[in-house]
């Protein structure tokens, strides 16, 4: 019995100059596979080799291992974060609102593609290395969240030594909670962001509240303040009542 060697369509050679094309076709393919898959595990050089109809070597050409093109697709993938971030920004003037609207889109943005934001997060290889989604992030979520985080220190919402801070709080949440929905779908999440909506916007109050108390206010300082706030409200009201 004679066995027959299976049949591997190979990509026609590119042109001079085409290296960048192929670069692309390769990344695509990678990411093509992550999502059909939902694991990193069918992203291997030779299945991604076999999507682009080229030979495996061709792909080192491009990158040095495995690790190197999931970075490149996951960087691939914040790229496109950005552009919904600013998309969610559109026409809010208002800087909670705005801070609101943003860790809304990243977390819609995450629920979207669970595999591709899993992968980006994963522990990082042990070269030590700077990956290019940490670059992408870097100039993409961290500094969208940055500009509205200033423009909240400048209506007095933070102080502005303390918004890089503010930034690191409003990501760690957004990535808290779209982390959590990804890893743990079957809670009761319901079928909006209410939860999220919640969470992300406590930060902008809470920070606006300690602003106004101070860092170092304690709960029972921030227990009278609330009180006092609802009686001056209370007595507000009635004295509207009484003018009517």
């Amino acid at each position: 019995m004679i066995r027959r060697c299976p049949v591997t369509t190979r990509r026609a050679r590119s042109p001079r100059g085409s290296g960048e094309i192929l670069a692309e076709e390769i990344i695509e393919a990678a990411s093509d596979l992550l999502v059909e898959h939902d694991d990193e595990t069918a992203v291997s050089i030779r299945a991604v080799a076999n999507r682009v109809g080229v030979t495996p070597p061709s792909i080192y050409l491009h990158f040095a291992d495995k690790d190197a093109l999931l970075d490149a697709v996951c960087a691939r993938y914040f790229e496109h974060l950005d552009a919904e971030m600013a998309v969610a920004s559109e026409g809010i003037a208002d800087p909670l609102e705005n801070a609101l609207a943003q860790g809304l889109a990243y977390v819609r943005f995450a629920l979207a593609t669970p595999v591709l934001y899993r992968v980006a997060f994963r522990r990082p290889p042990d070269s030590g290395e700077r990956l290019k989604v940490d670059d992408v992030l870097a100039a993409s979520a961290y500094a969208r969240f940055r500009s509205t985080v200033a423009a909240m220190a400048d209506e007095g919402i933070c102080a502005a030594a303390d918004i890089d801070n503010v930034v690191l709080e409003l990501w760690a949440v957004a990535h808290g909670i779209a982390s959590l929905m990804i890893a743990k779908p079957g809670l009761p999440w319901g079928r909006d962001l209410r939860h999220a909506e919640n969470v992300l916007r406590s930060v902008g109050l809470g920070r606006a509240t300690l602003t106004r108390l101070g860092e170092r206010a304690d709960h029972d300082t921030a227990r009278a303040w609330f009180a006092a706030r609802d009686v001056r409200s209370e007595s507000s009201n009635d004295n509207m009542v009484k003018r009517r």
